[in-house]
């Protein structure tokens, strides 16, 4: 909170500060209600969309939630403060993306579908194509391509930022960590393909486990 203000200047186009583990660590490891941080955030940065990290129909527990559940969850974090939801399914399954999707959309928050990078002999180009494809027949705002292993190459950035710009009319986002040391070119090669945002971090945080530096 004491440098939300500065951040809050700086004219991000999101700020991702909520969901995925930290929810989890706010009640578990810190004693705090993750539901007042997301207030206090926003009350003290109102002029910079936040963004959260949303597991599907997981939330951000550990299994599958019922449709009403996630559809509430939902609602009540965009009556608290979030703008982004960034949804993914560690299996990439669309159907475990699907009802949250819908759910950010109905209550007018921006819903990202994301594509959660591997490399296997069953994940070729083609496989992130169609996935592309399901998320937008679901309905999207924008695709989020997740490098959370930082395994992606430069020039694999670069076809799979190429081909989904080439075939699809969609805002993409690159988000790569740093774990490998190729992020940075990664992202550099996503941004020659066209790719609309990339994942960074404040520099004292970032490189290693984190990302690229801003």
């Amino acid at each position: 909170l004491p440098i939300a203000a500065a951040l809050d200047d700086v004219g991000y186009g999101s700020l991702e500060c909520w969901g995925g583990a930290t929810f989890d660590a706010c009640i578990r490891f810190l004693g705090e209600d993750p539901w007042l941080r997301l207030r206090e955030l926003k009350k003290a940065m109102p002029k910079t969309p936040l963004q959260m990290l949303l597991r599907g129909q997981n939330l951000l527990g550990y299994r599958h939630y019922a449709d009403d559940v996630v559809e509430r969850f939902v609602e009540r974090a965009v009556k608290n403060g979030m703008d982004v939801f960034r949804v993914f399914d560690a299996m990439n399954d669309p159907r475990n993306m699907k009802a949250a999707l819908q759910a950010v959309r109905s209550h007018g928050a921006h819903a990202q579908g994301t594509l959660s990078y591997t490399t296997s002999p069953a994940h070729t180009l083609q496989t992130w194509l169609d996935l592309t494809e399901q998320l937008l027949e679901t309905g999207v705002d924008s695709i989020a391509i997740k490098d959370m292993s930082g395994i992606l190459t430069p020039m694999a950035a670069y076809e799979l930022v190429s081909e989904i710009k080439k075939r699809y009319d969609v805002r993409l986002h690159l988000h790569c960590h740093a774990t490998t040391g190729m992020a940075e070119m990664a992202l550099l090669k996503a941004i020659e393909a066209g790719v609309d945002g990339v994942d960074t971090a404040i520099s004292s945080m970032s490189a290693t486990y984190g990302h690229p530096a801003t």
